[in-house]
């Protein structure tokens, strides 16, 4: 008998979370650089491994 009630709350609860927007984009402005930000690469992801030219 408390199923009914535990999977109704539950399904409230997955369904509130869901209310902000399908999107999950919050909004508000781009990142920006700081103010002393003097050219120093911040992305820590490996490079794009490009194949060597073919020799003609």
């Amino acid at each position: 008998m408390i199923r009914a009630p535990l999977i109704a709350l539950l399904l409230a609860t997955l369904l509130a979370g869901c209310a902000d927007g399908p999107s999950g984009h919050h909004g508000g402005p781009p990142p920006q650089d700081p103010a002393d930000y003097h050219g120093v690469p911040t992305d820590n992801r490996p490079p794009m491994m490009v194949p060597a030219p073919v020799a003609p």
